[in-house]
């Protein structure tokens, strides 16, 4: 078997939710951030890439034809270049990655560019198509921005509650107190801010759009600002607008590939274990905890190996569950998850979000000098993706 490497990460700025990518097409998204991760590998023909392979969430208006496809079109690149479209909701650019990954190691390709897009903004209402013409009666358009829509009655009520239904109850299995949740969302905008005024993002993010630095953080977020906020889902509950990821737009981009390939530019990373997991639809905020733990199995380390996280924020709730998990199985550090902030600042464009925190960790790694990484991601209606990064630069 081959050996798979990050060689490369790109992305843009992530927008807010009618902010300024609210005019950028999807496909326009996925072809700037497919430019800028080939400008980094100076000797790849791009002729020469196998494959492009690309996450996508909604997939139910600009986006909806391949836009994988549509990516490698758009960004100039020869037609000769396959591509397709993966979707596992919130995971699929980590898909995307895990497959240009598992290509690699089997030998069916020796290039492959993984990534995903979103625009939150710009996905469409739909209207199903009636069984009969002419239906008497008023009709509904549905909002496919965010979670379920279309809900097929067969399936059980308590699978197709509200995202934030969910981590409501997960906040109460656990006993994550909204206090707890505002500190660790007010820890993210200030974590996010800080990494951006020291530079660290400026080599992965092209300004986009009149975008230069993510647009969702606040640098004077607290957890006292915070609390202030009323409940989104229960009136008693404890999630709110400030404590959850928001609606964004947004691609980024990986180059994967073998250990034999030039491309100019040593490797960041090697893709050293994957895990897939999943559950009861409601519990998904949870998933991630297995499918770290079965990614660490499979590189052949433990948790007490570990220096650097990248858990994609869903909810404050739902990552704090998980790092109380890893905590207790090893994890010797709970503020090695998200050290340049997360997606509650960061953003959380579905489809973008995986090769995102794949990019920041492999980055995290090279810039510490430390050896072992996990990036995790929890997916709607119960699943979880993680993969383990081996620092290939100084290591020290």
């Amino acid at each position: 078997m081959n050996q798979s490497f990050v060689y490369a990460a790109a992305r843009t700025p992530f927008g807010r939710f009618g902010g300024a990518l609210a005019d950028r097409r999807p496909d326009d998204l996925a072809a700037t951030a497919l430019t800028a991760v080939l400008a980094k590998a100076p000797r790849l023909e791009p002729a020469a890439v196998d494959e492009v392979i690309w996450g996508c969430a909604n997939q139910a208006g600009e986006d909806n034809r391949n836009v994988g496809r549509m990516a490698v079109l758009l960004a100039g690149l020869p037609t000769s270049v396959p591509a397709t479209t993966v979707n596992r909701l919130c995971g699929s650019s980590l898909d995307a990655t895990m497959g240009a990954a598992r290509a690699i190691e089997t030998g069916d390709a020796d290039v492959v560019i993984a990534g995903g897009v979103e625009s939150m903004t710009r996905a469409p209402w739909v209207l199903p198509k009636p069984s009969r013409a002419y239906p008497p009666g008023d009709t509904a358009a549905v909002s496919t921005t965010l979670g379920w829509r279309l809900v097929n009655p067969d399936m059980p009520a308590e699978w197709t509650i509200s995202l934030g239904e969910c981590n409501e109850l997960l906040a109460g299995r656990f006993g994550i107190s909204r206090a707890r949740q505002d500190e660790f969302a007010a820890r993210s905008h200030q974590l996010a801010d800080a990494a951006w005024n020291e530079g660290f993002y400026d080599a992965m993010v092209v300004a986009y759009g009149g975008l230069t630095r993510d647009e969702g953080i606040r640098p004077g977020s607290s957890a006292e600002k915070l609390a202030r906020l009323a409940p989104s889902f229960r009136p008693d509950g404890s999630i709110t607008a400030g404590n959850a990821s928001p609606l964004n737009d947004g691609a980024a981009a990986l180059v994967i590939g073998s250990e034999t390939t030039d491309l100019g530019v040593d490797p960041l990373a090697r893709i050293a274990g994957r895990g897939t997991f999943a559950l009861d639809p409601q519990d998904f905020g949870y998933a991630p905890v297995e499918a770290a733990n079965r990614a660490l199995a499979r590189a052949g380390i433990t948790w007490h190996d570990i220096a650097a996280v990248e858990l994609n924020e869903a909810f404050a709730v739902q990552s704090l569950a998980c790092i109380d998990a890893w905590t207790a199985n090893g994890l010797t550090d709970p503020d090695l998850v998200n050290a340049k902030g997360g997606a509650i600042a960061i953003g959380h464009p579905l489809g973008a979000s995986g090769a995102r925190i794949v990019g920041t960790l492999a980055h995290r790694l090279v810039d510490s000098g430390a050896r072992w990484g996990v990036a995790a991601i929890c997916i709607g209606v119960g699943q979880g993706l993680a993969v383990v990064l081996e620092n290939m630069r100084e290591v020290r």
